[in-house]
C-alpha cells in the first residue's frame, strides 16, 4: 500500500493518501508528527520536520538519524505495547515512519492536577496499575534480549486507554543498540526515572541502567516516588525487587525482570 519513496512533502502526500485530522507541531524534538485516517485504517505517522528549522536541540540530519533508529528499533522487536510500523517512506524532508494509531492519554502531561491522565492512572486499582507495569517491563525484556539500552523514557512515553485497559509505549527514538558511555553529563531524560549513571558524564549506560528507570517507573505509579516502603501500595516482595534495582542494582534487565516477575507470582498477581 505504501510507496517506498516520494518526490513531495510529507503533508501533501499525506493528505493524497487520507484525511489529515491532527498534527503536532509543538515537539521540542523539531519533529512534525499527523493523524491520518483512510477509508480502512489510522495511522500515526512521525517525520523529522522542517530541515530548514534549526530551533531544537538537534538540527534536521540529527532528527532524521532518530527516527531511522526508531525504524530499526520497531523492526526489531513486536509486542502488544508497541504500536506496529507498516512502511518507512523516503521523501525530500526525510523518512516518514508510519504506525498504528494508538487511542490513549497520554500518562506525563500536568501530573499534579488531579484531574490529569497521570493522577487518574495513580488512582487505579493496584492489580490494574500492575497490568500496565506488567506490559511495559515484558516489553522491555524483549527490547533487552534484541540489545536495546533505555534512552529518555519517562511517563511522556507512556499512553492509557483507560476504557479498554491498554498501555501503549511510544517515542523510543533515543534508544541505543548495545551499551554506550555518557557523553552529556546530565543526559536527557526525568529526574524521577533517571539513574545516577545518567547524571555523569563518562558512566556506562547499559541493561543495569534500564533495570533503574523501569524500576523508578513502579515507584512513581505505585508510591510517591520515594522508597518510603508506608506510601508503597504493592507487596513486600514487588517493594524488595524494586528497592534493590534502585540501590544495590540488580546486574542485568533480565535479573531485574524475573525477581518482578517471581514477586508478582508470590503475590498471586501474575499469571503463569
Amino acid at each position: 500500500m505504501f510507496p517506498g519513496e516520494i518526490d513531495v512533502l510529507p503533508a501533501t502526500y499525506l493528505n493524497h493518501l487520507g484525511t489529515i485530522f491532527t498534527r503536532f507541531t509543538t515537539q521540542d524534538s523539531g519533529n512534525i508528527s499527523y493523524g491520518v485516517r483512510t477509508a480502512t485504517r489510522t495511522y500515526f505517522v512521525k517525520t523529522a520536520g522542517d530541515p530548514a528549522d534549526s530551533a531544537p536541540y538537534l538540527d534536521f540530519d540529527g532528527r532524521v538519524a532518530l527516527l531511522r533508529n526508531a525504524a530499526a528499533l520497531a523492526e526489531s522487536v513486536v509486542h502488544p505495547a508497541l504500536p506496529a510500523l507498516h512502511a518507512v517512506i523516503e521523501s525530500p524532508a526525510g523518512p516518514l515512519l508510519v504506525y498504528d494509531w494508538r487511542i490513549g492519554e497520554h500518562l506525563g502531561t500536568n501530573r499534579d492536577d488531579p484531574a490529569s491522565a497521570h493522577q487518574r492512572f495513580k488512582a487505579l486499582p493496584v492489580p490494574e496499575i500492575l497490568a500496565a507495569l506488567d506490559a511495559l517491563y515484558d516489553l522491555h525484556a524483549r527490547l533487552d534480549a534484541a540489545g536495546w539500552v533505555e534512552g529518555d523514557f519517562y511517563d511522556g512515553a507512556l499512553l492509557y486507554d483507560f476504557d479498554a485497559h491498554q498501555l501503549t509505549v511510544i517515542d523510543l527514538d533515543t534508544y541505543h543498540r548495545g551499551p554506550f558511555r555518557n557523553t552529556m553529563g546530565r543526559m536527557f531524560g526525568s529526574t524521577r526515572l533517571m539513574a545516577p549513571e545518567q547524571h555523569s558524564l563518562g558512566a556506562p549506560i547499559d541493561t543495569r541502567t534500564t533495570a533503574y528507570v523501569l524500576a523508578r517507573a513502579a515507584l512513581v505509579f505505585l508510591s510517591d516516588a520515594s522508597l518510603d516502603r508506608t506510601a508503597f501500595r504493592g507487596t513486600d516482595a514487588q517493594y524488595a525487587v524494586l528497592q534493590e534495582a534502585t540501590t544495590t542494582r540488580y546486574p542485568s534487565y533480565d535479573a531485574f525482570y524475573r525477581a518482578w516477575h517471581a514477586a508478582g507470582r508470590t503475590a498471586g498477581l501474575t499469571p503463569g
